[in-house]
């Protein structure tokens, strides 16, 4: 009997089991682009919820020098075991001169969220038989180069989790959607609009038209008005694909920061920002040439009323263009926009066909709802400083403007209402948002860096000091898939059971194992009369592989349960960060199969 084949004639589909990682060709797939003069572009594609390491990351010529390699910033993520570390999420582009070489090895690493590190990984790719500058005029044209997932018998279960993927994609643009909607919406309800649809209800309707009429005509106003803004949003994100490079530059990122700060500034009062004066007039002069009442006048002053933003309208549209000219993403910033005009021209419509009755009286109130934009353009602001800043000052940051958001609601909201409830409700609110301001500005002096666990920092430290007393769980090394068969054999004659752990150095989830887990004094316990085995595959040589590969192990932590009769316990495997609590019950429910 041996463990390892009875491992392997499980089918690859139980690979991921209940644990719902993805394996690692499906997690980060690139694709390498020969741009043709020269350089090369290596697209890195990331999964949702999972991320590549820039240290880890290595590109050299495979057969002669590169030159040039610029990466983009990453996010710097913080762990209390390897510090801070940049990382990749969702997509990253790299921009390579190809020098004198003509193909590429390529080394990398990532991990999950969720708590699985998968083994380093490599890749030879060839993309010009003759470099750019040769001068060899039967050179090959440019050519792309993709690295997909390796088909398998997993393949439905994969199709399935990419089918997933897709959905959360598109469920994270739905959300982005309706904020933007929501935003366009919220920015009705400022000084400079609300005051003014009724007259633009009349203006563009007229004071004759039936309902149906009304309605036609104001939609094709919105509608006009709404692709307007789709297609600046389109321009900012096809200005900012091809500028992004540029723009995660420290100089350009506090400069847009500063941007930002002056837009808040404007929507708190303290300045105004319009288009020029000469071009406000040039448009107004051609909005009043529009005669209400016919499809074409409605579409055309939607469109110059797009372009003819308000004061309390600019600073929020210059906000939401920069936002999306970072992202490169010509479908967000084209459907976020067309969103953002639709949110706007909601209650106009509502205006023309149903009357004015549904609207709220005009009031001192609007100033609190330019406040809210205020704020969302200050966190904004922060939003980009991330990508420059410690992440001690970022939590400070936000510590300091969820104070202020806390006091300015209370505020603002004391001198508008006289409704008991309300205030009571908004001063509950106030107090609990200053208090967790406060909160997170002590975690950023005790050196934390997690706004929703401001306090982590602290406790992590007081358990550091217990935990160096506690007990710990003690592994036996194996390498190799005979030794494991060995003991497994050995250990099942004697009716014992096998708890076998898949660990790496480079896994930050299995330092989380190994001090949460397997240094519990009630997981201690459990484990007494069990063979307890350790892979380490901090190497990740051959054998280590081959181990990996005989076991369908994804990577680590990965831990299994194996009985006397040198069967795993497969539906108990664990894949991935792991509480005490749930372990101890995969252990029970295990024994006792």
């Amino acid at each position: 009997m041996a463990f390892a084949s009875s491992g392997m004639a499980k089918s690859q589909s139980a690979l991921i089991g209940n644990d719902d990682f993805l394996q690692a060709q499906q997690a980060f797939q690139y694709e390498l682009r020969d741009n043709g003069d020269g350089t090369l572009t290596l697209a890195w594609d990331i999964a949702p919820d999972y991320y590549l390491y820039r240290k880890r990351m290595s590109i050299e010529g495979a057969d002669g020098k590169l030159g040039d390699v610029q990466f983009p910033v990453g996010t710097v993520i913080h762990d209390e075991f390897f510090g801070e570390s940049e990382v990749f999420y969702n997509n990253a582009e790299i921009l390579i001169d190809s020098g004198t070489a003509s193909s590429l090895k390529l080394t990398w690493q990532g991990c999950a969220e969720a708590g699985l590190c998968y083994p380093p990984e490599s890749a030879t790719e060839a993309f010009n038989a003759s470099p750019a500058g040769t001068g060899n005029p039967d050179s090959t044209p440019p050519t792309t180069h993709t690295r997909t997932a390796t088909s398998s018998s997993s393949d439905t279960k994969v199709a399935a989790d990419q089918s997933l993927t897709r959905q959360l994609d598109e469920d994270g643009l739905s959300w982005n959607l309706a904020i933007f909607f929501g935003l366009g919406l919220l920015l009705v309800f400022t000084p400079c609009v609300l005051p003014m649809i009724p007259i633009l209800s009349t203006v563009i309707v007229g004071n004759e038209a039936s309902p149906g009429r009304a309605f036609a005509l104001s939609s094709v106003y919105v509608i006009s008005m709404a692709v307007t803004y789709a297609l600046l949003g389109v321009g900012a994100a096809l200005a900012g694909s091809n500028l992004q490079a540029v723009l995660q530059a420290p100089f350009f990122i506090i400069a847009i920061a500063s941007i930002f700060v002056l837009l808040a500034l404007s929507m708190f009062g303290l300045h105004q920002l319009q288009l020029p004066a000469f071009v406000r007039d040039r448009l107004s002069r051609v909005s009043q040439r529009q005669q209400g009442g016919s499809l074409a006048s409605a579409s055309a002053m939607g469109v110059v009323a797009a372009l003819l933003a308000s004061p309390c309208m600019t600073a929020p549209l210059a906000g939401a263009l920069i936002y999306i000219a970072d992202t490169g993403n010509t479908t967000l910033g084209g459907l976020a926009l067309l969103a953002l005009g639709l949110g706007m021209g909601a209650p106009l419509i509502a205006l023309a066909t149903f009357g004015a009755g549904f609207l709220p009286r005009p009031g001192a109130w609007m100033n609190g709802v330019k406040a809210v934009f205020g704020f969302i353009l200050l966190g904004t602001t922060i939003y980009f400083l991330e990508r420059i800043l410690d992440d001690t000052l970022v939590l400070a940051l936000w510590g300091g403007l969820t104070i202020a958001a806390g006091l300015s609601l209370w505020q603002v909201v004391r001198s508008v209402s006289r409704t008991p409830a309300l205030r009571t409700l908004t001063a509950g609110t106030s107090a609990v948002m200053t208090f967790w301001g406060g909160l997170m500005l002590i975690g950023a002096a005790a050196g934390g860096d997690r706004p929703l666990q401001p306090l982590k920092e602290l406790s992590t430290t007081a358990r550091a000091g217990i935990a160096s007393e506690q007990p710990h769980a003690v592994f036996e090394d194996f390498k190799s898939v005979i030794n494991l068969d060995r003991a497994v054999a050995e250990a099942g004659e004697q009716g014992q059971w096998t708890l076998v752990e898949f660990y790496a150095d480079w896994c930050v989830s299995c330092k989380v194992i190994e001090q949460e887990v397997f240094a519990d004094a009630t997981v201690v316990s459990s484990l007494s009369d069990m063979q307890l085995l350790r892979a380490d595959v901090t190497a990740n040589d051959a054998l280590d592989q081959e181990l990996m590969r005989e076991l369908n192990v994804v990577g680590p932590p990965t831990i299994l349960i194996v009985g006397p009769d040198g069967q795993e316990r497969r539906s108990q495997r664990t894949t991935g960060e792991v509480s005490a609590e749930v372990f101890l019950d995969r252990l029970i429910q295990a024994r006792e199969s």
